[in-house]
């Protein structure tokens, strides 16, 4: 697997990432009123999100042909 996420990509991915977690768990905990049928979408998308901001890697990306992370950094 080649690294397809740029350090900004990835920035933005982990910091949606654990907004997104921390709303999934405050729906669980009734703090937002939210239907329970977000949380467990809400951490699904966290747990993508922090994953390919961490590993650096996207899968859709590779899919389309995407690349944000420059060539020396590889």
């Amino acid at each position: 697997m080649n690294r397809n996420v740029g350090t900004t990509d990835s920035r933005v991915r982990i910091g949606l990432g654990a907004v997104a977690g921390l709303v999934s768990l405050a729906v669980l905990s009734d703090a937002i009123p939210l239907a329970p049928f977000f949380a467990p979408v809400l951490g699904l998308g966290a747990v993508i999100l922090l994953v390919t901001g961490l590993t650096g890697f996207c899968g859709l990306y590779s899919m389309l042909g995407v690349d944000t992370c420059p060539v020396d950094s590889r």
